[in-house]
C-alpha cells in the first residue's frame, strides 16, 4: 500500500542518511590520518593501526552526540507537537525513537571494538619502538626527548613497559579502561532477557552512561596521537628518514617536533549533554510538584488502580506517564500508559504485578489511605502514536493483557464525546479487540465496556464499538464447559452480551471483514502488545490495504516505551 511503501521509504531514508555519514566520517578521516604528510612519522611507528583507530574515533563523536537525544521525552513531546500539522509520516518516525537508539548504541560498540583493538596494535609498536626492536628510523624517533627544543612522538616513555603500567598511568588509558567497561555493562544489560525479567539491573547499569560521557570527554586530553609540526627551516620527511643520525645535524633536517591534536569530542557531545540535562532538570521539578491521591482501588488479578491528581496536569488519550517511589527507590522510574480520558478531572494509572518494584508499590499503596500524603513522582504526560486515534475515521484497537490500558483512556474519552455529543468527533466506527490469558484480567475492565455498550445502544449507535474479547490461555476443556452457557444472553465470563472467544484471532479473517465493512475509509490499527504481534499486525496492514487510495488503507501504529 502507498502508505506503508512512504513510511518505510521515510524511515529507510532516515538510516541511509544516518549511515552515509558515518561511512563519510569514517572514509575521510581514514585516509586523512593514512595520507596526511604530518602523520608520516607517527605512521612509520604504527603502521596501518593509525587510520584503523582514528577512523572509528570521528564516528564515535557523531554517534555519541546522537545517543542522548531519542531518550530526552520533552524534546519528543515537543517536536510531536510542532509536528501535529504535519503528515502522520513524519510524526510517526517519532515512535521509532527507541529503535533509532539502539541503532547509534550498536554503531557505538561496534566502533569502539575497532578503535581498542587498534589502539592495543599501536601499544606494542609503541613499545617495540622503545626498546629498540625496530629499524633505526623507529628507534630515533622514540628516543626524541621532550626537552626545550623537541617534542617526543612516542608517548611510552620507558622500556620494557607492561600494558597494564600504560593502560592505568595516562589519561587516555585509563578513561579509555572505563569508557569500555561501561559501555560493556551498558549493552549487557540491555538485553532483552535481563530488561523484562531484571529490571532494576538495567535501570542501574544504564546509569553509567554519565561516567561513559565523563570518560569521553577526558578521554582526548592526553593528546597520545601526535602529528609532526612545522619547523625553522622545514623538515624534509622525504629526505631526512633516510638520514636519523644527522638531525639537528644539517640546515635539512632540523629535529622533528611533534604536538597531539586538540580534543575534539567535548565539542560534539556538549550540545546533547545540556540538553539531556535540561530534561532532567524538568523531570526533577515535575518531581517535586506534588500528588495527590484521588482513589486507590485493588483490582481482580493484581492489578493496582491509581487516581491521582496534580495541578496543571493536563493529558491526551493514549499518553503515559513515568512513576516513582521514593519509599522504593529514588531513581527508578518506571512507565504506565494512563487509564483515564483527558475529560475527567484526575489522571489514572493500572499497574499489574509484574515484578519487585510493581510488587512492593501495590504493598505500599494498600497501606494508603484515600487522600493520603505517602510521596510519589510523577512525570509526564509523553506523547505515543494512540494520540491519533481520533483521527482516523475508523480504528482498529488490539490489547494484549494489561497493554489494554491506552485503550481504556480512548473508550472513556469516546463514552464522554458522545456524552457530550462533541461535534469534533470524526470517528464513526471502532473495532476493540482484547486478548487475555485467564479471565481474571477481564475483571477490571469490563464495567467500562459495559457502559459503553448501554450507552451506544440508548443513543441507536450499536454499531459504533464492535468489541471482540480473547481468552488465548483457555484450553478445550474450559472452552467447551463454557460452551454450554453459550446461548446466554450475557457472557458468562464478563458478563457483556458480545461474547468470549477462545484461542487466538484469525487476522485474515478479522482484517477482511473490516475492510468489507468500511469500503472507502482509512483505519487506524493501533496495537499495545508484543512485538510479535506488531510484526504479524503490520504484514496485515500491508496485505488488506488497497492500491487505490480511494478505498480501504490500514495505518499501522504500535506503542512503544
Amino acid at each position: 500500500c502507498n502508505h506503508c511503501v512512504m513510511e518505510t521509504l521515510f524511515w529507510l531514508c532516515l538510516q541511509f542518511v544516518w549511515m552515509a555519514i558515518n561511512i563519510f566520517l569514517f572514509v575521510y578521516f581514514y585516509f586523512f590520518y593514512d595520507l596526511g604528510p604530518q602523520f608520516f612519522y607517527t605512521r612509520h611507528l604504527l603502521g596501518s593501526a593509525l587510520p584503523w583507530a582514528r577512523a572509528p574515533a570521528a564516528v564515535l563523536n557523531f554517534n555519541c552526540m546522537l545517543i542522548l537525544l531519542p531518550v530526552c521525552r520533552n524534546l519528543l513531546s515537543l517536536l510531536r507537537g510542532s509536528f501535529v500539522r504535519c503528515s502522520r509520516t513524519m510524526r510517526k518516525q517519532l515512535d521509532k525513537n527507541l529503535t533509532f537508539h539502539k541503532l547509534v548504541a550498536y554503531m557505538i560498540a561496534l566502533m569502539t571494538a575497532v578503535h581498542t583493538i587498534a589502539h592495543l596494535f599501536n601499544l606494542e609498536r609503541y613499545n617495540n619502538s622503545r626498546q629498540g626492536l625496530d629499524d633505526e628510523l623507529s628507534t630515533a624517533l622514540s628516543d626524541l626527548a621532550d626537552t626545550e627544543n623537541t617534542t617526543y612522538l612516542n608517548p611510552v616513555r620507558i622500556t620494557n613497559l607492561i600494558p597494564t603500567y600504560f593502560a592505568f598511568t595516562t589519561i587516555a588509558g585509563l578513561t579509555g579502561v572505563v569508557i569500555t567497561l561501561a559501555l560493556i555493562l551498558i549493552i549487557t544489560s540491555s538485553m532483552e532477557v535481563i530488561r523484562r525479567s531484571y529490571f532494576e539491573v538495567f535501570w542501574y547499569t544504564h546509569h553509567l552512561f554519565i561516567i561513559f560521557f565523563a570518560g569521553l570527554v577526558f578521554h582526548g586530553a592526553g593528546r597520545i596521537v601526535r602529528s609532526q609540526q612545522r619547523t625553522n627551516p622545514p623538515h624534509n620527511t622525504t629526505f631526512c628518514k633516510d638520514h636519523p643520525d644527522d638531525w639537528g645535524q644539517i640546515p635539512e633536517c632540523p629535529i622533528p617536533q611533534f604536538a597531539g591534536g586538540f580534543p575534539q569530542t567535548w565539542m560534539y557531545v556538549i550540545g546533547p549533554m545540556v540538553i539531556y540535562l535540561c530534561e532532567r532538570l524538568v523531570r526533577f521539578i515535575r518531581y517535586m510538584q506534588r500528588v495527590q491521591y484521588k482513589k486507590i482501588v485493588m483490582r481482580p488479578s493484581k492489578v493496582l488502580e491509581l487516581q491521582l491528581i496534580k495541578n496543571g496536569f493536563k493529558m491526551e488519550v493514549g499518553q503515559y506517564v513515568f512513576v516513582n517511589c521514593p519509599a522504593i527507590s529514588q531513581l527508578e522510574w518506571h512507565p504506565f500508559t494512563m487509564t483515564s480520558a483527558p475529560e475527567e478531572d484526575f489522571f489514572s494509572v493500572h499497574i499489574r504485578s509484574a515484578g519487585d518494584w510493581t510488587d512492593k508499590l501495590i504493598e505500599i499503596m494498600k497501606k494508603v489511605p484515600e487522600g493520603g500524603v505517602d510521596w510519589l513522582g510523577v512525570d509526564g504526560p509523553f506523547g505515543t502514536a494512540s494520540e491519533d486515534v481520533f483521527d482516523y475515521e475508523v480504528s482498529m484497537l488490539i490489547g494484549a493483557g494489561i497493554g489494554v490500558t491506552p485503550f481504556a483512556s480512548i473508550l472513556k474519552s469516546i463514552w464522554y464525546k458522545f456524552k457530550d455529543s462533541d461535534p469534533k468527533l470524526r470517528t464513526r466506527k471502532i473495532y476493540f479487540y482484547w486478548l487475555c490469558r485467564e479471565t481474571h484480567a477481564f475483571e477490571w475492565f469490563a464495567d467500562l465496556l459495559q457502559v459503553l455498550e448501554k450507552e451506544m445502544e440508548e443513543r441507536g449507535m450499536g454499531d459504533f464499538l464492535t468489541y471482540k474479547l480473547y481468552l488465548t490461555g483457555w484450553d478445550q476443556s474450559h472452552a467447551t464447559h463454557v460452551m454450554v452457557h453459550f446461548d446466554k444472553d450475557t457472557d458468562v465470563v464478563t458478563g457483556l452480551k458480545q461474547k468470549t472467544h477462545y484461542g487466538r484471532p484469525i487476522w485474515d479473517k478479522e482484517f477482511e471483514q473490516v475492510r468489507k465493512e468500511n469500503p472507502t475509509s482509512i483505519v487506524g490499527t493501533f496495537l499495545c502488545g508484543p512485538e510479535a504481534l506488531g510484526k504479524v499486525l503490520e504484514k496485515k496492514c500491508a496485505k488488506y490495504s488497497d492500491v487505490d487510495p480511494r478505498k480501504t488503507r490500514f495505518y499501522f501504529n504500535k506503542e512503544n516505551f
